[in-house]
């Protein structure tokens, strides 16, 4: 239970502050255990923070494969979108999708190459997770075949990543700006309409 209970004040205090803005005092205080006794389930903070940073990848992928599967019968276009708009929407209410974004954008240096190596797989994995969603698209003639489902899933995943630049230092006037254009040309450059 300790063990859980650490990984779960943990992941607050990285969402909100960031590695270096986080103690292993203060996750000790908060848990109601002493600091030592952090050691006896983690070697020390970045132990605990590559943990983090591997469940918070693992949940990512998680809530991509449970949003295909609930709504692969919807219209891509539909499709597309909603996912775009429940991503802002986990940003907002989701611990672990925060940290995850935010240790995206701010990885502790000594760390940049382990959580880097994290996030290629995560993208990796996201790719691959949407081609074949723009693969089915197009032979069902619901997107343009000359873009290609590799070329069509990178440059959504170009709008999404967008919209976690504006997430993290935008605000949601920026956000929606850049979501409403860039879902513009993207659908009227993808699609038949």
């Amino acid at each position: 239970m300790t063990y859980n209970q650490i990984k779960n004040v943990a992941l607050t205090h990285f969402a909100d502050n960031g590695y270096e803005g986080t103690s292993m005092a203060q996750i000790a205080e908060d848990v109601g255990i002493k600091k030592p006794s952090i050691y006896t389930h983690f070697k020390g903070k970045d132990e605990l923070f590559l943990q983090l940073c591997r469940d918070a990848s693992e949940n990512e992928i998680r809530f991509v494969i449970n949003f295909i599967e609930m709504n692969q019968t919807r219209p891509i276009k539909d499709f597309l979108y909603d996912f775009l708009l429940r991503s802002i929407d986990r940003y907002e209410k989701n611990v672990s999708n925060k940290f995850w974004i935010r240790t995206a954008f701010f990885p502790p240096n000594h760390l940049n190459e382990s959580v880097m190596d994290m996030l290629n797989q995560y993208l990796d994995k996201l790719e691959d997770l949407f081609i074949p969603i723009i693969k089915k698209a197009i032979a069902e003639g619901a997107i343009s075949s000359i873009i290609g489902e590799k070329r069509a899933t990178a440059a959504f995943l170009g709008i999404l990543d967008g919209i976690l630049v504006e997430m993290v230092y935008g605000g949601p006037e920026r956000l929606m700006k850049r979501l409403d254009a860039s879902w513009y040309v993207f659908w009227h450059g993808l699609s038949k309409e």
